[in-house]
């Protein structure tokens, strides 16, 4: 038997528990959400995400110039219109407050990579992540959407498309649209696997998405029981022409990350949510954890199942 391994020699001073940390976390592995809002002067803060705001068109380019400047490449866009109805038609719009931004902050940080969230529960009057008929989800009309939504967004210069909806087909529709469309460059990062979790609250309250909204998404998101089915939708997502896949939420997921990242050969990103944030945030305000060190190490849990990225709010301050 070795006698001489003294496994504490790696941690015996903060420089060794450097030099030999396994996981790393950068700037670069983070991507900013940012809520942009029509029809609004000033930045307005989301009261249930401390620290994060609603920025107004006219100011985002700015937003995304600091980001950049601390070392963030990529944001990711939700947009709040000034108004709404049934279809989402605001969605599309080549002047909506999305498109728009797009072109403020792709002028003003050429280098900054785009993320655009395509989805309608932003839009729709009622707050449905699709077209509603007699109270039930119109999944195949909503991709055919999706998708001119999505040709919208190339149109003002977006990287990524990243439809959040967990609609059936939406990307093979969205592929099909892009490529038809002479955007066949334009990457899609998909929402995957997107539970229909109790941690999402405060985001619907930052991107307008609970205004009027009654019922629930449990008959798109996937239930937090299933473990098998994430793998198909994967794989399913993948196979329609996915570029990445994104698990939502994050933290309490990771043997889910840890699946899909064993299983597909694209990047896959997590989405640490709303709830996730906000409830650190809260614990940290109460003085019962620290919190930069518990950001720190649900950053460090997530990239050590093996996330490429990680969507995160604490990057969007």
């Amino acid at each position: 038997m070795t006698t001489n391994i003294r496994m504490q020699r790696y941690r015996r001073s903060e420089a060794m528990r450097r030099f030999s940390q396994e996981i790393q976390v950068t700037e670069s592995d983070f991507i900013a959400p940012l809520f942009v809002r029509e029809g609004i002067d000033t930045p307005e803060p989301v009261g249930s995400l401390p620290g994060v705001t609603q920025w107004p068109v006219a100011m985002i380019a700015d937003q995304a110039k600091t980001l950049q400047s601390n070392g963030v490449e990529a944001v990711i866009l939700f947009g709040i219109p000034l108004a709404k109805d049934a279809e989402g038609s605001a969605s599309y719009d080549s002047n909506g407050v999305i498109q728009t931004a797009i072109r403020n902050i792709k002028k003003a940080c050429p280098d900054m990579l785009v993320i655009a969230d395509c989805c309608l529960c932003e839009y729709t009057d009622h707050g449905h992540c699709g077209l509603m008929k007699d109270g039930e989800l119109q999944t195949d009309d909503t991709v055919v959407l999706l998708g001119r939504i999505a040709v919208s967004y190339a149109d003002a210069g977006v990287d990524i498309v990243a439809p959040s909806g967990m609609m059936d087909g939406m990307v093979s529709g969205i592929r099909s649209a892009l490529d038809e469309s002479n955007h066949g460059l334009v990457s899609i990062m998909s929402y995957a696997v997107k539970y229909a979790s109790a941690f999402y609250g405060p985001f619907r309250d930052a991107a307008g998405s609970g205004d009027g909204f009654h019922g629930d998404r449990k008959h798109h998101q996937m239930q937090p029981a299933q473990r098998q089915e994430a793998i198909r939708e994967a794989e399913l997502d993948v196979l329609e022409g996915a570029d990445f896949l994104i698990v939502k939420p994050a933290s309490i997921y990771q043997d889910i990350i840890r699946d899909i990242v064993e299983t597909v050969d694209v990047p896959v990103v997590a989405y640490h949510v709303s709830g996730e944030y906000a409830m650190i945030k809260a614990a940290a305000a109460q003085g019962i954890v620290d919190e930069t060190e518990a950001f720190d190490e649900v950053h460090l849990g997530l990239k050590r199942s093996g996330v490429s990225k990680i969507i995160s709010y604490t990057r969007s301050l």
